[in-house]
């Protein structure tokens, strides 16, 4: 039988605004020691800015050239190119259904393109080996849209799982990394609970911080606010920004809000008719000139864009 539990002595209200208060001074702290006087952006500014320095600048982790794919008679993506910086948090737009999630299993090769090539670190994932494969996967950290975690095991057995079956730690040294995830994504004190005795937004940092486990560089997002109460939103968001300030973290993010993908974004895309369409900083996407972009914006109905969802 499931146990009793006072979710507010886990996550109080007011502690969950200190929390994300403390993520936001995290942000500042970590831009005020890396690039001087510069100040962080608040957040929905849409002035979101990647913390990359000389090292990092320009370099491609994730690209796609000349992707091709049909389900059937539909066409997902057609000749599609798109490059992700390092240390970037590279968010994808779209209207429902035009293939946001698709994109990201062909970066983790679960799916493959008919034509054309997924790279990560140069390496086309549609050409090499099976164990190669599973090596590079092993640097990815994925968040699922409803956290995918498993509801027989508690938060504790969630973490330890892909430790577990992919290293050799040992128990004390898997229980460290627990401890240190759970700290990072401020739920230090539900080990011992289940999924189903999580809110929704405790259950998406816990899909965070299993995430986190096998200290990927590449961590990707699908639709992490959705269906979340407007401050565990923030929370997400806040926390999908001090990843990749603190942990040098590259970040995708597909989401289909508008306020959560310019509080997050350092670039933003906006896929449509399967190809990017527009690609560009949050001040420049705000400002652009592409017809699809500003009806999407403005959320009118009427115009060049015409989602199949609509018809």
């Amino acid at each position: 039988m499931m146990r009793s539990i006072k979710l507010e002595k886990i996550i109080p209200l007011h502690g969950a605004i200190r929390r994300t208060a403390r993520l936001r001074q995290s942000a500042e702290n970590y831009e005020a020691r890396n690039l001087g006087s510069k100040q962080f952006p608040e957040i929905g500014s849409g002035e979101g800015r990647c913390h990359i320095n000389a090292k990092y600048s320009g370099l491609k982790l994730v690209e796609m050239r000349n992707v091709s794919l049909r389900f059937g008679e539909k066409v997902i993506f057609d000749d599609l190119n798109l490059a992700v910086k390092k240390r970037e948090r590279f968010v994808l737009m779209g209207p429902s259904g035009t293939g946001k999630s698709t994109l990201l299993k062909l970066i983790v090769a679960t799916l493959r393109p008919d034509s054309g090539s997924v790279l990560l670190h140069n390496r086309d994932l549609t050409r090499v080996g099976r164990r190669r494969l599973n090596q590079l996967r092993s640097r990815i950290g994925m968040i699922y849209q409803y956290s995918a975690l498993v509801s027989s095991l508690n938060v504790r057995d969630n973490l330890a799982l892909p430790l577990e079956e992919l290293t050799r730690k040992t128990r004390n040294e898997i229980d460290a990394i627990v401890d240190e995830k759970l700290g990072f994504v401020g739920l230090p004190d539900t080990k011992e609970l289940l999924p189903g005795e999580l809110s929704g937004g405790m259950r998406k940092r816990i899909a965070v911080a299993r995430a986190l486990v096998m200290e990927p560089e590449l961590v990707m997002f699908d639709e992490p606010t959705a269906g979340l109460d407007p401050i565990a939103s923030v929370i997400i968001e806040e926390l999908i920004v001090r990843l990749q300030a603190e942990r040098d973290c590259t970040c995708i993010v597909v989401t289909h809000e508008l306020q959560s993908a310019f509080r997050v974004a350092t670039r933003l895309a906006l896929l449509y008719h399967g190809k990017i369409v527009e690609e560009a900083t949050p001040k420049e996407f705000q400002s652009s000139g592409n017809a699809i972009v500003a009806q999407f914006l403005a959320g009118n109905v009427r115009g060049p864009l015409v989602p199949s969802t609509w018809q």
